[in-house]
């Protein structure tokens, strides 16, 4: 039976797919730590500035990185949430099923993009 029959995965396919968010999920969360911290420490109160030299464009860049942090950061925890909620449809066994067309999603997009809720047709139809 192709995929185009298939109207959801089986146990063995679900869980080779909880396997790579699971990995996803800690490669994410780790990245959300280094972000975190870095953040963390762009706030250090050195005497950094108390120098008058090249003061504004330091502290523009200073600005400019700690916001770059912060949209980084946000974006993981984002990440981080759909790739949870893709756990849970695992559990749920709808994981891979499209929420457009309630067709199966190709198990190679699923694979890229393991918090997928779209197939490629319905993805494309949105633009």
């Amino acid at each position: 039976m192709n995929e185009e029959e298939k109207n959801r995965y089986n146990e063995q396919e679900l869980n080779s797919f909880k396997i790579i968010i699971v990995e996803k999920i800690e490669k994410a969360e780790e990245d959300l730590f280094l972000l975190r911290e870095q953040f963390a420490n762009d706030q250090n109160n050195g005497t950094d500035d108390t120098s008058p030299q090249f003061k504004s464009f330091e502290e523009g860049s200073s600005v400019m990185s700690k916001e770059r942090n912060s949209q980084l950061a946000s974006r993981q925890e984002k990440f981080i949430r759909d790739l949870k909620n893709a756990l849970v449809r695992i559990e749920n066994k709808t994981y891979g099923i499209c929420r457009d067309t309630g067709k199966l999603i190709d198990a190679e997009r699923l694979k890229l993009v393991p918090h997928a809720t779209l197939s490629m047709e319905a993805k494309l139809k949105q633009r």
